[in-house]
């Protein structure tokens, strides 16, 4: 993972110092709250539902075991509401009343929990209970393990993303984080770029299969090589979610990846230039590409074209900066000795291990997955288990990730898109005692990708922006599929689910996708069908279709479970013995008798109620 060089240090202790002089004066009365709002943002620090949100900033997902640690620290001693605040949002939340789960008496009634951390889809690590007035300490702890929310916030450059597998990958082109990281060092402070239309997000891939998301970025970078064999990078700009999913377009096949910050200043520059202020749900750059079209991309290359022949290209990366930074990316050096038996009979062994239990070689299949040193994995760590909201990570389970990424992870782990958590140096030999070991932690469930598996954001529990909780559902469809021979007889299948149509869940990219919307002050919630993220289980990026009118709480369990179903009946053999996936069939038979299906599942939900 990168290693901080003490500018890099010297750099997050300074900002963290800045907003403590800051936050003591607004304390003071000498800054009132619109002279913090700017700062605090910048920083990272929203306010929500009930308690100030802390964003950390989580770059390509890459987190070492002592910042693990002192994740803990945060959850533990700083992520903790004032009893009356706490009782006061839970009165709140159980006047909302429960979701009951198809097939049992039982109802969901939302717990706000605190003490946890929350992985976003973005990489990041969000707290939902920090006094304000704690901030600056909490930024002085992170910034002591070089851990800080700049480029979490705002109308500038967001934090840079990457996927999880990232240098480890065996498709993989090119490693993207090099080129990210001196991305982040460009974008970070940028002058011209930091009050922008709106919030901008750039995102990079280095393998063959797009699992960064691509088309849903404002900037994608996909790396390629052109018929002479030379690095460079393909570019998407205009891709978004929100009120009008765009899928981003590609506006050059070929930039030379000493060019890439050039080309990045120049669509941006353009869109810094004509995006609108005017109207917040017009300002992103996907609705400037998507009105002007070639008249974008004209302005986008004669800017190039200056910035390198006028100008001088002075963002050129150079050979020794490349070198320098990617240096900071080295492979830790892992030494194990073949566990009691020649190297060549390790894979025996493990297939031995894995016939002699199930849910070992179930895990094996889901959770583990290939790595470019045949000798090493790559293993998630499930966060998505009954009695736990997708994504979220308690003080405790931060310290034993710790201790997991330390004995099995040469001390590293990274945070997926999906909201979960991969450990990517593992030796193989180790397979068996790292699942003995998250197994009693509860994180070796083996769903990846499996429909407990769902992506969801906070919701209406946390976030003012939300119409409607996420959390209470997602358990009520959690419970409903425990049944783990079932869950994999399902098969792959995408459950996005966000609380408010800023999509921060990813709903759009769903198989199936959970919207939270109001209606006469009442949680209400679209489904849509057939969305796609770009990655080859998740087919091409595509918005899902909604499906009819929204449905009301008690009925969207009951409404998945329904889409589920008429999948099992229309399925068909895929060979291998194993059937089509669920997005295969959608697209195979259309959506019609799955909006037939669902329409129906309704009829029932209120006849029964």
């Amino acid at each position: 993972m990168y290693q901080y060089t003490e500018f890099d240090r010297e750099f997050v202790r300074a900002r963290a110092a800045q907003f403590r002089d800051q936050l003591e004066r607004w304390q003071a009365g000498t800054l009132t709250d619109e002279e913090l709002r700017p700062l605090r943002l910048q920083n990272g620090w929203y306010i929500q539902r009930y308690a100030p949100m802390a964003r950390i900033s989580v770059p390509y997902g890459e987190l070492s075991s002592a910042q693990l640690r002192v994740l803990a620290k945060v959850a533990r001693e700083y992520d903790v509401p004032e009893p009356a605040l706490l009782q006061d949002a839970q009165e709140k939340q159980l006047s909302l009343g429960p979701v009951p789960i198809p097939g049992t008496s039982r109802e969901v009634v939302s717990k706000l929990k605190y003490g946890y951390g929350h992985f976003t889809t973005r990489t990041n690590v969000q707290f939902n209970w920090i006094p304000i007035a704690k901030a600056a300490d909490v930024m002085e702890l992170l910034a002591s393990v070089n851990m800080h929310g700049i480029q979490t916030s705002g109308n500038a450059i967001r934090n840079i993303t990457t996927e999880a597998l990232a240098g480890i990958a065996v498709d993989e082109i090119a490693d993207p984080r090099p080129f990210a990281e001196i991305i982040r060092q460009w974008a970070a402070l940028h002058p011209e770029f930091v009050f922008l239309p709106r919030k901008f997000k750039i995102a990079l891939n280095g393998a063959r299969e797009d699992r960064a998301a691509l088309g849903w970025y404002d900037i994608s970078l996909q790396a390629l090589r052109n018929e002479a064999g030379e690095l460079g990078f393909k570019v998407l700009v205009g891709g978004g979610m929100g009120r009008t999913p765009v899928i981003a377009t590609v506006v050059r096949e070929f930039v030379p990846w000493q060019h890439v910050l050039s080309y990045l200043e120049a669509c941006i520059r353009v869109y810094n230039q004509y995006g609108r202020r005017d109207n917040i749900w017009k300002a992103r750059i996907k609705i400037l590409v998507k009105s002007e079209g070639q008249r974008y991309i004209d302005k986008v290359e004669e800017e190039f074209r200056q910035i390198l022949e006028i100008d001088g290209a002075p963002h050129t990366i150079t050979q020794a900066e490349y070198d320098r930074v990617a240096a900071q990316f080295v492979a830790p050096e892992i030494r194990r000795e073949p566990r009691a038996a020649a190297a060549e009979r390790v894979h025996e062994i493990i297939r031995a291990d894995a016939e002699a239990d199930p849910q070992y070689d179930r895990w094996l299949q889901r959770n583990v997955l290939p790595h470019r040193n045949p000798q090493l994995r790559a293993v998630v760590l499930s966060f998505k288990r009954l009695g736990q909201n997708p994504g979220d990570c308690t003080a405790e389970q931060f310290e034993a990730c710790a201790d997991l990424a330390d004995r099995f992870s040469a001390g590293e782990a990274r945070v997926t898109h999906e909201q979960n958590l991969l450990l990517p140096w593992v030796h193989q030999d180790d397979l068996p005692e790292l699942w003995a070991a998250a197994r009693k932690l509860g994180l070796a469930r083996p769903n990846i990708g499996l429909i407990t598996d769902m992506i969801a954001c906070p919701g209406g529990d946390f976030c003012s922006l939300a119409n409607a909780r996420s959390l209470p559902i997602a358990e009520a469809i959690t419970e409903r599929f425990q049944d783990l021979d079932e869950e994999w007889d399902i098969g792959e299948i995408d459950i996005n689910f966000s609380g408010c149509i800023n999509s921060c869940g990813h709903h759009h990219a769903g198989h199936i996708g959970i919207l939270g919307v109001d209606k006469d002050g009442k949680e209400w919630y679209q489904i849509t069908l057939g969305g796609g993220d770009g990655s080859h289980a998740g087919g091409p990026a595509a918005p899902g279709k909604i499906v009819g009118p929204s449905f009301a709480k008690e009925e969207v369990a009951g409404v998945i479970e329904a889409l589920v179903d008429t999948y099992r009946k229309l399925r068909q053999p895929a060979g291998d013995g194993r059937s089509e996936t669920f997005i295969a069939t959608l697209r195979r038979v259309g959506h019609d008798p799955f909006k037939a299906a669902a329409n129906a599942a309704r009829f029932v939900e209120k006849e029964v109620a």
